[in-house]
């Protein structure tokens, strides 16, 4: 147990979990759907930037920000004042039938923030997985074709069009067949396990040079192409960061083909990876960007932004009666004035300050096989053995779990990586504190 006075760092006074965790563990378990995934057993009582104290009082460096949710931290002060104010004036009204400002405000804000220029259009839903079937329906209206392309190891959602362009887990879409038709999977620039063995000084960009060498040949019409479902930096598939010749190529051929080039931006986005949005960091430009996540600072809110010309479907053709919420509206206003006042900066220099030393662990810990990320979406690879990369599951779960006994909340991504995305609200002695306690997890671990 930990016995720090300090409030911005963790404090462990139980057992973990302590007696009340543990009785609300108990009672989830009895009448919650068994398909959530829980990696530990924390429960969270309460929220204040990146720390979370659970009911027993035991004090949590979170960085995990709700699954890259909370990117202004546990209840930011002007967040809730915010919430609180459209709270008190109006809370539903559906945007799909009846008009209301707040939601116009950030439609405006988010057309002139996505990358690309032009004039655009948004369509505001709840989630990310919303989002993207957004995009899926319009890329077809648009185009009138009926394919899409995708990426192994993507996580694009859980409804039946998102979860035919994922490829991250057999678990997410087993017993789930037949899913939505025309989806075609290539394999992710994942530098670190070419799936052609090249490395990123020798290779061609055979990731994306399959489609016009293969299968554009074979089995995939290019005039049947609606679009390229991608993300930035892949995140389920284990935080992956591609080299900029893979945006550059993916880019050239969606537009010799008339392809749409679809960015999901739903965990890269609103600032996680030091600019407000990943595409930014390649010089990427699609023609529709998927938003969810820490739009609203943890408040349910998606936004599909498209091209101007290409969002032109009729009255009815995509609804949504709770989509654009005017309380999540108003908390995503919130959040964008603090990215860009302050969020987005510190996302950068904490990240880097971070990567500083986290890039020397594939000396430092022989188990450690690959550090990669921009700003605070970084992960780490564990392996069994560095020259075979052979993966460590096990090894990486129990250092999930050490970390966890040492109050930091971290999460898996991919088989064998562990992802970091803490709020954006991060501060130097909070990544210094995590940066130290994970090297002891994985110096443990390690013995273990």
């Amino acid at each position: 147990m930990s016995t720090t006075t300090r409030q911005d760092l963790p404090r462990i006074v139980t057992e973990l979990p302590g007696p009340k965790a543990k009785a609300i563990v108990e009672r989830d378990h009895a009448v919650l759907s068994p398909s959530y995934t829980r990696s530990y057993p924390f429960v969270i009582e309460r929220g204040e930037g990146a720390i979370v104290v659970d009911p027993d009082g035991n004090r949590f460096l979170d960085l995990n920000a709700g699954i890259a949710v909370v990117a202004t931290g546990h209840c930011h002060p002007r967040v809730v004042e915010a919430i609180r104010r459209q709270a008190e004036r109006f809370i539903h009204m559906s945007g799909t039938d009846f008009y209301y400002e707040n939601m116009v405000a950030l439609a405006e804000r988010l057309a002139k923030l996505v990358p690309g220029g032009g004039p655009r259009r948004v369509f505001l839903s709840n989630s990310g997985a919303e989002a993207i079937e957004c995009a899926l329906k319009l890329a077809r209206y648009a185009t009138r074709r009926d394919k899409s392309i995708a990426f192994l190891g993507a996580f694009h959602g859980r409804t039946m069009g998102a979860l035919s362009l994922t490829a991250s887990k057999t678990a997410q879409r087993e017993g789930f067949a037949p899913l939505f038709p025309g989806a075609v999977h290539i394999p992710y620039a994942y530098c670190y396990r070419c799936a052609y063995n090249r490395t990123p000084d020798t290779c061609n960009v055979e990731c994306v040079r399959v489609l016009e060498q293969d299968l554009f040949r074979t089995i995939l019409p290019p005039s049947e192409v609606a679009a390229v479902f991608v993300e930035p930096v892949q995140g389920e598939g284990g935080y992956v960061v591609p080299p900029q010749k893979f945006f550059d190529e993916l880019q050239a051929v969606c537009r010799r083909h008339g392809i749409l080039l679809v960015a999901d931006e739903v965990q890269s986005g609103m600032g996680r990876t030091g600019r407000m949005f990943a595409s930014e960091h390649f010089g990427l430009e699609p023609d529709i960007v998927a938003i969810a996540k820490g739009i609203a600072s943890g408040l349910p809110l998606g936004a599909t932004v498209a091209r101007a010309e290409l969002m032109t479907w009729k009255p009815g053709a995509h609804a949504s009666t709770f989509g654009g919420n005017p309380v999540s509206v108003e908390a995503a206003l919130a959040t964008i004035e603090l990215l860009e006042q302050e969020l987005v900066d510190n996302a950068a220099r904490i990240g880097a300050r971070m990567m500083a030393r986290m890039r020397e662990w594939p000396q430092k810990f022989r188990h450690v096989g690959d550090v990669r990320g921009l700003g605070l979406m970084i992960g780490f690879e564990l392996v069994k053995d560095q020259a075979t990369k052979e993966r460590a599951p096990e090894l990486r779960d129990r250092i999930v779990d050490l970390a966890f006994e040492k109050g930091l909340l971290i999460l898996g991504a991919g088989p064998n990586s562990i992802r970091l995305a803490p709020p954006l609200v991060l501060t130097a002695d909070q990544a210094d504190f995590a940066i130290e306690t994970l090297e002891a997890c994985i110096e443990e671990a390690s013995r273990g």
